[in-house]
């Protein structure tokens, strides 16, 4: 029994910690927006226990700040940061992709494990292009967290694949609120998705090595225009005592 209410109790830990990431990368939850404990059980309806291991975890993965008196505040990520972000990324991709290329090939068995696993890795792709081609910021995040999250599994590393993923979450909590107010969004959503994934299928380490550093030139170029202010910052999000609270809209279920 005991061993049951720990289950109810993590996985609803986790659900809450879920729907607040959701709400920061739907933009909904903007940097600088603060908030308790008690506001977001409130606003779920559960109660205050999960809801304080939920927002350690969301601090643990740098996506909110907590502050003893204070509460929590969506952490405010600058350009800078997200610069380091993209170095981060390309170091560990440059090693992950000497390290493939530079061993013996793999085995026939290892093989058609990984042609089996492409076959989602590609759908992903092909949804996250279309999504960055149309401009649709929501549908892009879903599909592009999954394709890294899925391609990064290739590795069969798993710190590898978590830290990845982490940078990939951080970088969207970071550019959400630019691209949600720029009029060309569709000019600085990259694409490449499938040409990532075609050059991984047959192995040709210098078309990956190629897409890789186009799409890690394409986001510092993007840098650059936000650190010449264009588009401008965007305003500071609503305050707690505002009203359109984070929970209003999907409740975890218990």
């Amino acid at each position: 029994m005991r061993a049951s209410g720990a289950v109810t109790r993590n996985t609803l830990r986790q659900q809450i910690a879920d729907a607040l990431r959701d709400e920061v990368l739907a933009g909904r939850l903007q940097p600088g927006r603060e908030f308790t404990v008690k506001q977001i059980a409130e606003q779920y309806g559960v109660s205050a226990t999960p809801v304080r291991e939920a927002l350690f975890d969301l601090s643990a993965q740098g996506l909110l700040e907590s502050d003893q008196h204070r509460g929590f505040r969506v952490y405010e990520f600058t350009v800078a940061d997200y610069r380091a972000m993209v170095e981060a990324r390309a170091l560990v991709m440059d090693g992950v992709i000497r390290e493939v290329f530079a061993g013996p090939p793999p085995s026939a068995a290892r093989q058609d494990l990984l042609r089996h696993a492409l076959v989602s890795v590609r759908r992903r792709a092909e949804e996250a292009s279309r999504a960055a081609r149309g401009g649709d910021l929501d549908i892009l995040i879903g599909y592009d967290l999954r394709f890294w999250r899925e391609l990064g599994a290739l590795v069969g590393n798993s710190y590898i694949t978590d830290f990845l993923h982490r940078l990939r979450v951080q970088a969207w909590v970071f550019a959400v609120p630019y691209l949600r107010g720029d009029a060309d969004v569709r000019d600085w959503l990259w694409n490449g998705h499938p040409e990532l994934v075609a050059a991984i299928t047959h192995r040709d380490r210098a078309a990956l090595l190629s897409a890789v550093e186009g799409y890690n030139n394409h986001a510092l170029s993007w840098a650059d225009r936000l650190a010449a202010g264009d588009p401008a910052a965007p305003e500071q999000a609503a305050r707690p005592d505002e009203p359109d609270g984070p929970a209003d809209r999907a409740r975890p279920k218990p």
